[in-house]
């Protein structure tokens, strides 16, 4: 996709999806995601949720085996609805080193 045809599409948003484009404009130039962390020497140094130990890339993963998000928030009763939203934002804005992550898995 080129700049311009972005362009064309950030001006069609809502003034509230334009916020969130903007949100994500800045997590992702700052490399600091609300709700994510990575810690070296905690699995792998993967991309987290924040303050457990479960990696983004598990729960893409669940969800394309057929897990839904209400089945995720019930195996995993320490992470909340906010967690997930948190994960598939950052999922959607890093997809290549969350298929690395799940292609590692894999092949291990």
């Amino acid at each position: 996709m080129t700049l311009k045809e972005l362009e064309k599409q950030l001006l069609a948003l809502t003034p509230a999806e334009k916020t969130q484009a903007i949100q994500l404009l800045v997590q992702s130039l700052s490399n600091t995601w609300q709700g994510i962390e990575k810690t070296p020497g905690v699995c792998g140094g993967r991309a987290c949720i924040a303050g457990t130990r479960i990696p983004v890339w598990v729960m893409v993963e669940a969800r394309r085996i057929g897990y839904s998000e209400a089945d995720l928030l019930e195996n995993y009763p320490t992470i909340s609805a906010a967690d997930l939203a948190n994960t598939w934002a950052y999922a959607d804005a890093y997809p290549d080193e969350i298929e690395l992550a799940i292609w590692e898995n894999e092949e291990a």
